[in-house]
């Protein structure tokens, strides 16, 4: 009997970043990361900054970094609906670290910050440059 996968798909409002099957999908959800397999129950959840790493046997095989969006899970796909993702490998890590210290410092600037409370702008450029290593 084959192994059954699990299908899933990365969209982003300009394209359709990833569609394909996997043994096992992780993503990072606004509650933390969970897996999917198939079988999966049904669930719907935000998704937070980071990496969806996509699984074939127990290695991983791809990882995309997607900022602020929401995941559908059925039995059988998963569907993550994101404002921006890429494939992890594309990232240019000197411009996310750019990227972070220009939101360091815009955070810093910030009168209104409260101290203790990353922005979300310094939290996915985190996320972002935590990818690229």
């Amino acid at each position: 009997m084959a192994e059954e996968k699990i299908e899933l798909e990365i969209v982003t409002p300009a394209k359709l970043l990833f569609s394909g099957v996997a043994d096992m999908v992780v993503v990072p959800g606004g509650e933390g990361d969970f897996g999917v397999l198939t079988g999966h129950a049904p669930m719907l959840s935000t998704v937070r900054a980071g990496t969806i790493d996509i699984y074939e046997d127990d290695k991983i095989t791809a990882q995309v970094f997607v900022e602020g969006g929401f995941a559908e899970v059925t039995d059988e796909r998963c569907t993550v609906l994101v404002e921006t993702a890429m494939m992890v490998a594309d990232i240019d890590k000197a411009a996310a670290e750019k990227r972070l210290n220009d939101a360091k410092a815009a955070q810093s600037a910030d009168s209104d910050h409260v101290d203790g409370l990353d922005s979300p702008e310094v939290t996915a450029a985190e996320a972002m440059v935590s990818a690229a290593d």
